[in-house]
């Protein structure tokens, strides 16, 4: 059998929101709507909170989540990279005998996340020739890099050499962003090649309404008249 562990990376000191991964959002902690979607995913044999704060993994603890470790300072800072949390989380757990063949990377800030989407990822991993899967969002048409624009020496240019073909926003080629809700990737894509996405990454394509970032006091909004309307 396949062993799939969750990761939850949700660390102190957040500047924009401060407290974000535990401050109330409708009525519960950001942090408790990931834990609750990746426990009732049924897909995740193990789900680990990495945090380098006590506050954040006490409320982990009570939304279900194992915290085995509290993740040094140096790999807490604004510009830790992403790779460098799962591999100190993998180091933690191999010294455990835990050596998962699939890693899911479920970020606190995605409290739209269902459990659909994570066994979603987790079966297209599965079934597909792929070194990942990573969820994604259409960028609305007027953002299309075909069709948004650069200044160059006070000239307004085509941002992509082969933009000056579109005239009409509507014919601009899709576009899409990652959005944050769900990376899964192969432990061995992560050791062979340094990255969570190797060289074949499958996008897991998600609708505008079921996706959302919350990194501003905007996005904290949204996020709670989302959340009221799909209670209501």
């Amino acid at each position: 059998m396949t062993a799939v562990l969750g990761l939850i990376p949700a660390r102190g000191g957040s500047k924009g929101i401060p407290g974000k991964n535990i401050r109330p959002l409708a009525g519960k902690p950001l942090l408790a709507y990931t834990a609750e979607a990746a426990r009732a995913s049924g897909v995740l044999d193990r789900l680990i909170l990495s945090t380098d704060a006590e506050d954040i993994a006490a409320v982990g603890r009570s939304a279900g989540l194992e915290v085995p470790f509290i993740r040094p300072p140096e790999l807490a800072a604004d510009d830790t990279p992403m790779l460098a949390v799962i591999q100190h989380a993998l180091a933690y757990l191999a010294t455990e005998g835990y050596t998962p063949e699939i890693i899911v990377l479920l970020q606190p800030t995605s409290p739209l996340r269902t459990p659909q989407h994570i066994r979603t990822a987790v079966a297209e991993l599965q079934s597909r020739d792929v070194d990942s899967v990573a969820s994604v969002v259409a960028v609305p048409a007027v953002y299309s890099p075909y069709y948004v624009m650069k200044i160059e020496d006070d000239r307004l240019l085509n941002f992509l050499p082969g933009g000056q073909q579109y005239t009409r926003r509507q014919d601009a080629p899709p576009a899409y962003c990652r959005d944050g809700t769900v990376y899964a990737f192969w432990r061995k894509t992560l050791e062979e090649k340094g990255s969570i996405y190797g060289d074949s990454c499958w996008p897991l394509i998600l609708a505008e309404d079921e996706s959302i970032t919350v990194d501003t006091l905007a996005d904290w909004q949204k996020a709670e008249d989302r959340l009221a309307r799909f209670s209501g």
